[in-house]
């Protein structure tokens, strides 16, 4: 594979400069607070922070293909090394912190190159988005809890759960008002201003303005925590003393750290990268990861990794590529090397609220709420994904969600789809038995479809889906394994053992639809006898013709039901007298009184478009309306008999044309009755019994609908 160095400046756009240099300079200035809290976390000097903010993250722009991830000093790694070394008794700022942090670093940096050159980027292919999204979440209200401390005046929380909230009772216990008040007030703005002004930089203000209050007011004096104070100048060059390390731990921790950080910036940046309509190249991703650890270890800083935060104000302000990195690397050196002083002088809670701000937007509360609507099991799995991460850590969250997503392929795959079919009288094709009203089963015959592949966690479905299903005149079985692709050993044996439990009991059993490649498995796995005996059929009805059945075949009709089938069969000579509001049906499920609803009234408003509704002709109605030709006539008549029940819903100068549009209507309606009769004079009472049907229907819809029109109709 060919490294691509700066993808994202290829063909670079003058358009994007202006806000990719504006977002850099936002971040960089954002870097600066978070940073150096995240560097004290893992127990370095709060200064490293900023070095950490300068070679790391112009490395990882130089390989990445992420046109927004920031990358930097961040939570997860900082929090894996400041733990690790306090179990093993290394004290934070101590000279063997100085040596240990960078080395994790270095070898984190040298396991992301092994991943990069082992392919490991696949592991986000088994990642789906409930995980991905309650991965992320969890991190996000992780770090939030980890900042809440700072804008009471205390320290940073670490740990996972539990520890978060022990911490943070502690600090609501020894709050400081004016900090409190200050970063709430702070956090207030930064949320208003986001929704209502969107695109102006807030977070920069909001610093400014606590540089102000810090320089004419004092509150400092108050309580209130300052940033430290950073000495000039560009970090030197640096190499740890391996003679020195625990060279086991230093190996172990970096794996850990490697892992958290391949893992997490590889879920968001896809995440990222999906909201916004682009593609990334995950393996560059993970050389890129490397780059940025490796730059890191040589300043001496931290293990480092994508920044949901920062990425998240950067997709805010409107940055394009990673010109948005390397403007904050450049700005971040400039402030190294001459602009320091300021650094001093703001507020850690007014910081502590631009982090806050911009994670809150990282939670994925609208997929958690669209989830919980549409499927419960991902939304289970969603909130697993997010408590694993809150009470565990990152590192089993990433074990926890490759797991979940697991989970979900095996559970989704041991309840598949599956029904028994049957025929509609006059069609040739097979029909979901469930779903379709008109259809029946063929006498003595069972058709099952199975959509799903056989393997050892279904087979098991598929037969008792059968055996529970015949009944004492069934002579044959067959399964329609069109969506089948492939089969495992244990499949293999529990067809066997189907087949001839069947065939004991003296019932046929016919394997149709599938593809030859099935056939081939059939063969390779040793149950090539099913073919040998002529279980093996092309098709369903190559399976009914070797029965003995001949078209058209025998359906198990009731007789009470034979007349109704007769009368319907009457109407489904013609095409355009097909049921298409039956697909509508089966389109929206449970929505389709709604969407049916939906067209009504846009047959409304299109009646109001039409400017002399007297000069319609009889067929009028058909030749303004659009879309009207894709309506049978039952159908048609269904639409308008709703129609005439939405009277109050017409514009106002329509509402007073009512009697009209129903006298139009009904004339619309006789001349399809008409229609009908004139094709089939022997189903009046049938097409009557229809519109009697149409009538109970409604009223129970829209009774009140219902009671209007009559009343409007009875004054006709």
């Amino acid at each position: 594979m060919k490294i691509r160095f700066f993808p994202t400046l290829k063909n670079y756009k003058k358009k994007y400069l202006a806000k990719d240099i504006f977002s850099g300079v936002i971040i960089a200035a954002v870097s600066i607070p978070i940073s150096m809290g995240y560097a004290q976390i893992s127990g370095l000097p709060a200064a490293y922070g900023l070095y950490g903010s300068l070679l790391p993250i112009i490395f990882f722009a130089l390989f990445s293909t992420s046109r927004q991830f920031i990358f930097g000093v961040d939570a997860a790694p900082a929090a894996i090394v400041g733990a690790a070394l306090a179990t093993m008794g290394v004290g934070a700022e101590s000279s063997a912190v100085m040596q240990y942090v960078p080395a994790i670093a270095l070898a984190a940096g040298l396991w992301l190159l092994l991943f990069y050159f082992l392919h490991a980027d696949r592991i986000v292919d088994f990642i789906s988005t409930p995980v991905m999204g309650g991965f992320i979440s969890g991190i996000a209200v992780t770090i939030i809890l980890m900042q809440i401390p700072k804008l009471l005046g205390q320290s940073a929380g670490t740990g996972e759960l539990p520890e978060l909230l022990r911490h943070l009772l502690e600090s609501v216990l020894h709050v400081n008002g004016f900090s409190f008040i200050l970063g709430i007030l702070a956090l207030v703005i930064l949320i208003i201003g986001k929704r209502l002004i969107p695109k102006f930089p807030m977070a920069v203000a909001v610093m400014i303005a606590g540089i102000f209050l810090t320089v004419f007011f004092h509150i400092d004096n108050y309580g209130v925590t300052l940033l430290s104070h950073v000495d000039t100048g560009l970090p030197g060059f640096f190499l740890p003393n391996f003679m020195q390390l625990n060279l086991t731990a230093v190996v172990g921790r970096g794996l850990m750290v490697a892992v958290v950080v391949m893992a997490e910036t590889l879920l968001a940046e896809n995440n990222f990268a999906s909201k916004n309509g682009y593609r990334l190249d995950d393996r560059q991703e993970i050389l890129a990861c490397a780059a940025g650890n490796i730059a890191s270890a040589a300043v001496g800083c931290c293990p480092v990794n994508g920044s949901i935060s920062r990425t998240s104000m950067n997709e805010q302000y409107g940055g394009q590529t990673q010109a948005v990195s390397l403007t904050a690397g450049i700005v971040m050196a400039v402030i190294l090397m001459c602009a320091t002083g300021f650094i001093g002088y703001l507020p850690v809670p007014i910081l502590t609220a631009i982090v806050i701000s911009a994670l809150m937007n990282v939670v994925e509360i609208r997929l958690a709420v669209r989830l919980f609507k549409v499927s419960r099991q991902e939304f289970f799995i969603f909130m697993a994904a997010f408590a694993v991460v809150l009470f565990l850590g990152t590192i089993y969250g990433v074990v926890a969600g490759i797991l979940l997503s697991f989970v979900a392929v095996i559970i989704r795959a041991t309840n598949p789809p599956r029904d028994f079919r049957g025929m509609v009288p006059g069609k040739q094709e097979f029909y979901d038995l469930t779903r379709n009203r008109f259809a029946w089963p063929v006498k003595n015959v069972l058709i099952y479809r199975f959509s799903e592949n056989l393997f050892f966690a279904n087979i098991k479905i598929l037969q008792n889906d059968i055996e529970n299903n015949i009944k004492e005149d069934t002579k044959a079985v067959i399964l329609d394994a069109g969506a089948v692709n492939s089969i495992d050993i244990t499949a293999a044996d529990g067809l066997i053992i189907l087949a001839d439990s069947l065939k004991k009991r003296k019932i046929r059993f016919y394997i149709t639809e599938h593809s030859q490649n099935v056939n081939e498995q059939i063969r390779k796995l040793g149950i090539g006898r099913l073919i040998q005996e002529g279980m093996v059929r092309r098709t369903i009805v190559s399976a009914l013709y070797d029965m003995g059945m001949k078209e058209p075949f025998p359906l198990e009709i009731p007789e009470s039901e034979m007349e109704k089938v007769r009368r319907n069969l009457y109407f489904s000579l013609t095409p355009e007298e097909e049921n298409s509001l039956e697909e509508f049906a089966w389109a929206f499920g449970s929505d389709a009184v709604r969407e049916i609803e939906k067209r009504v009234k846009s047959i409304a408003d299109q009646i109001h478009g039409i400017s002399d509704l007297e000069e319609l002709s009889e067929a009028g109605l058909e030749e303004k309306l659009k879309f009207w030709h894709a309506l049978g006539p039952l159908d048609e008549d269904e639409l308008l008999r709703r129609l005439e029940l939405h009277i109050d819903d017409f514009p106002q100068e329509l509402k007073e044309n009512s009697a009209l549009v129903v006298r139009l209507i009904e004339r619309r309606r006789r001349v399809l009755r008409d229609r009908i009769l004139r094709a089939h004079p022997n189903i009046r009472e049938h097409l009557k019994e229809k519109r009697d049907i149409l009538e109970h229907r409604l009223q129970k819809q829209n009774p009140e609908g219902v009671r209007k029109l009559h009343k409007l109709e009875n004054h006709e």
